[in-house]
């Protein structure tokens, strides 16, 4: 005798769901390899424009912010291979880069011909970002599956049972 099979607590749903997602991020891998070439291309261009700028007549100036672009491509791309491997954005990598590039754009202005409320307002996101850079030794790993509100929670309901008894 034939018997109807019942639905099973996998639905299609959530297959079709399951392979749309790996999908998008198979896509999403493809953009950051992309980026990645595209940075690497730019940063090859980038050195051959900084060997130029050293021939005579040198301009110091230029040589310096030359240097420290590079040095923030190469940080954006480290952070880019950083993604790729761990499927997440690294905090400190990105504060690195903020910070480097902040402190690009004073060498290259100068801080003496900059206005004084432009160094007070660098300076201000400066110590927010070396705030931060050692903040995220803290910070709990979300990324990794941790929880941290449910974390909380049990230690709260641990609390509160060692208080009734």
């Amino acid at each position: 005798m034939y018997k109807p099979v019942e639905d099973s607590p996998i639905s299609v749903y959530e297959i079709n769901r399951g392979r749309i997602v790996r999908t998008l991020e198979l896509i999403q891998d493809v953009i950051v390899i992309s980026l990645c070439i595209g940075l690497f291309s730019f940063m090859a261009i980038q050195v051959w424009d900084m060997f130029l700028s050293l021939l005579p007549p040198l301009d110091f100036h230029v040589v310096t912010a030359d240097i420290l672009f590079l040095l923030i491509l190469v940080e954006l791309f480290r952070l880019l291979i950083i993604y790729l491997q761990e499927q997440r954005i690294s905090i400190g990598v990105a504060v690195e880069v903020s910070i480097v590039s902040a402190l690009r754009e004073v060498i290259v202005k100068g801080v003496l011909e900059t206005n004084w409320s432009q160094v007070l307002a660098t300076c201000a996101f400066l110590l927010v970002l070396g705030i931060l850079l050692v903040l995220r030794v803290w910070l709990p790993p979300t990324f990794e599956g941790i929880d941290p509100e449910q974390r909380i929670a049990k230690r709260y309901q641990k609390m509160q049972a060692n208080g009734r008894d």
